[in-house]
C-alpha cells in the first residue's frame, strides 16, 4: 500500500481533488477532522474524557458533544485547547494507525490521510510521501466566504494560526497549485499519480 499524506492551508481546496482520487482511482480517503468529530460522538472514546474536561454544558440538546459551544470555550483559552488537544489528538493518531493497518490488510494499493496538523503532529513519518496542496491567499479568502460564509477576521486568524507556506513546501515532496481552474489541479495529480503508477 502507498500512503500519501495531503496538508495545507484553510481554504486551498483539498477536499475536492481527494474526491477525485476516490472516485478516479479508487483511493481510500481519511480525513482527520472527520475522525476527530466521530470520536468526540456519545459512546466513542473521546465523548466521556471531554465531558469531564467541560462539565454538562458542553452537551447540545441531542446528549452529542455541541462542537460549537466547545469551540467558544476553548477561544483565547490556550491552556484549556490544550488540555482538549492532549484527549483527542492521540486518540485520533490511534484511529489512524488502526485505520491504515487494517486498509493494509484489506489490500488496499492507495491510501490518502489529510489533515491540517499532518506536519505538526508528525504524520508525515507514516506516509510515503507529502503533498500539499497550495492555493493563492485571495483564492483562499474568496472560496471561505462563499462556501463557509467566514468573515474576513476570522479567516485571517484561521490563517495565522497555520504554518507559513514555506513551512508546508520544505515539507513536500509534492506540491499541486491550486489557484486556478479545478481541471488543471487535476491534471496535475493525474500527472503524479503517473509517475507513481510502478509504486502505487
Amino acid at each position: 500500500m502507498y500512503l500519501i499524506g495531503v496538508t495545507g492551508g484553510v481554504g486551498s481546496g483539498k477536499s475536492e481533488l481527494l474526491r477525485y482520487v476516490r472516485e478516479r482511482y479508487g483511493a481510500y480517503v481519511l480525513f482527520a477532522d472527520q475522525a476527530a468529530a466521530g470520536l468526540m460522538r456519545r459512546g466513542e472514546r473521546c465523548f466521556e474524557p471531554v465531558v469531564n474536561l467541560f462539565g454538562q454544558e458542553a452537551e447540545g440538546p441531542d446528549g452529542e458533544l455541541d462542537r460549537g459551544k466547545i469551540a467558544g470555550m476553548i477561544f483565547n483559552n490556550d491552556p484549556l485547547r490544550e488540555k482538549l488537544n492532549r484527549i483527542v489528538h492521540p486518540a485520533v493518531r490511534e484511529y489512524i494507525l488502526e485505520t491504515i493497518r487494517a486498509q493494509r490488510a484489506e489490500g488496499t494499493r492507495l491510501f490518502f490521510l489529510e489533515a491540517a496538523l499532518l506536519i505538526e503532529e508528525k504524520y508525515n513519518e507514516i506516509c510515503d510521501e507529502l503533498w500539499y496542496v497550495y492555493a493563492d491567499e485571495a483564492v483562499r479568502r474568496k472560496r471561505l466566504k462563499e462556501s463557509r460564509g467566514y468573515t474576513d477576521s476570522k479567516i485571517t486568524s484561521m490563517i495565522r494560526s497555520q504554518l507559513p507556506e514555506q513551512r508546508f513546501r520544505e515539507a513536500a515532496d509534492f506540491v499541486i497549485n491550486n489557484s486556478g481552474s479545478l481541471a488543471d489541479s487535476l491534471r496535475q495529480v493525474d500527472s503524479r499519480l503517473e509517475e507513481l503508477s510502478g509504486r502505487v
